[in-house]
């Protein structure tokens, strides 16, 4: 993309209604515009980085062995009245009536609409264990929607509803989707905790919440600082085997790590060293439950059991706040002049800076470094605008590039470009071929179909070398 052609419209000044990082840093980097009170429209860059999350959130989901569908967003009150949720949900449902007077809902969450699937076609345990999940938008009728998308009223979720026979292979389900999860975040350069959490509306016995520690974290949170040194990598799980997904469970789960409505203090001083314990705040990009039979019973979502009798079926459900987990990143990789975005979820993998727009040398190399970009797979964000350089450094500083390069006549008459972290701002002269072999280097483990450079891609710059 040139950004001569692009929709981006950043913002100088800090917005007045914005009252943390990344409300302030999604208006001014030109990522969403506010529709109404806690409903935004996503712009072209907000909308690009909302897609890498949920591409990763499908391959993820896939991985496990999850079924995609899509629900819609309006369903029945006939449904929630059969679980006896209709009464109980509370303000923060959207409810209406449709033009025959029949009593409808926005979607909050959707476990009776996924049972009433489940229960129209599927009747063996042989077809069980079944998952399905959806990414979809839901709504909530907040009392005071602020921070963005970080507490909005409409909202992009993935969730996702297990189906089993037994408890113990529910609770395998739950594991396997905790694993899932683990996976997820890192992949987008995030840290999330899982921690024992309250169940809420939802209901059940079993919850775990994934926090991202921020400041400005919505929950107040008690850990074991052991927890934070915790990583997945690169580990190869087989989400079929009970006793692996079982303890990476337990090696996530076992130190303490709560949120303030699970807190125990007393327990929390009994199991972890005073020079261990941490109490900060945290952002929740997700959570996990199991449930048991609380829906399956009430609405008749039975399979035929080893034994013909029919068997209320045990479920889970496990969301992730896809659109919320945009402003969460943003928390948690920012400084003074903007976003960093992890190479993972990054809207364009790096950016193109011509110091000289008009100068035919600057001009052809910075077509050519481009094109090789492209050629590898990735994308760039070439700025070919008549502005000062400053100017350029300030959105590509605020939009939050993980690489730029920059391209300038002096760097051209030695043979080389500048290649700059956005993250450490540490800067090298290399020539242009290298650099491009580099960004391959570091997007590989991101990209593993990712191509290479040619040996002849040196041949693309040699009219103006």
């Amino acid at each position: 993309m040139r950004l001569s052609r692009y929709f981006l419209p950043v913002l100088k000044e800090n917005p007045a209604e914005a009252q943390i990082v990344s409300h302030r840093l999604m208006l001014r980097a030109g990522m969403i515009k506010q529709a109404t009170a806690g409903i935004y429209s996503w712009l072209p860059l907000g909308f690009k980085v909302l897609r890498k999350i949920e591409n990763i959130v499908h391959e993820e989901q896939v991985r496990a062995g999850h079924n995609p569908i899509l629900m819609p967003v309006l369903q029945s009150a006939d449904l929630w009245r059969e679980s006896g949720r209709y009464d109980d949900y509370g303000k923060e449902m959207l409810r209406m009536q449709d033009r025959h007077g029949r009593d409808m809902l926005y979607t909050p969450t959707a476990e009776e609409l996924v049972t009433d699937i489940f229960r129209a076609h599927v009747g063996s345990y042989k077809d069980l264990p079944m998952t399905l999940y959806q990414i979809q938008w839901k709504f909530r009728d907040e009392v005071r929607p602020r921070f963005g998308v970080m507490r909005g009223r409409e909202f992009l979720m993935k969730d996702g509803y297990n189906f089993d026979l037994t408890k113990e292979d529910a609770l395998h389900a739950y594991n396997r989707h905790l694993v899932s999860y683990l996976r997820t975040y890192e992949r987008m350069g995030l840290q999330a905790i899982p921690m024992r959490a309250d169940s809420g509306p939802i209901g059940g016995d079993d919850t775990h919440e994934f926090l991202v520690l921020a400041e400005t974290g919505e929950s107040g949170v008690f850990y074991d600082s052991e927890i934070t040194d915790l990583k997945f990598g690169d580990r190869e799980i087989d989400y079929d085997n009970v006793e692996q997904c079982q303890s990476v469970l337990e090696e996530f789960t076992s130190r303490y790590a709560r949120t303030d409505d699970t807190h125990e203090e007393s327990v929390f001083h009994e199991r972890v060293p005073e020079e261990r314990r941490r109490e900060g705040r945290g952002i929740e990009v997700g959570q996990i439950f199991y449930f048991g039979t609380k829906y399956s019973e009430p609405m008749g979502a039975t399979v035929q059991g080893p034994d013909g009798k029919p068997v209320p079926v045990h479920m889970g459900s496990h969301g992730i706040g896809v659109s919320r987990l945009v402003g969460a990143i943003i928390e948690a990789s920012h400084d003074d002049k903007g976003i960093i975005w992890p190479e993972g979820v990054t809207p364009f993998h790096v950016g193109i800076v011509n110091l000289k727009q008009g100068d035919e040398k600057a001009d052809e190399a910075c077509e050519a470094l481009y094109k090789s970009v492209e050629a590898l797979g990735l994308e760039p964000l070439y700025d070919d605008r008549d502005e000062r350089a400053g100017g350029k450094f300030a959105t590509m500083d605020l939009i939050g590039l993980p690489w730029r390069i920059t391209v300038g006549p002096r760097g051209l008459k030695n043979g080389v470009v500048e290649l700059t972290s956005r993250r450490t701002g540490e800067s090298e002269e290399l020539p242009p071929e290298q650099a491009i072999a580099k960004l391959a280097a570091i997007y590989g483990p991101h990209h593993p179909h990712l191509d290479r450079p040619e040996p002849m891609a040196k041949r693309s710059f040699h009219t103006w070398m």
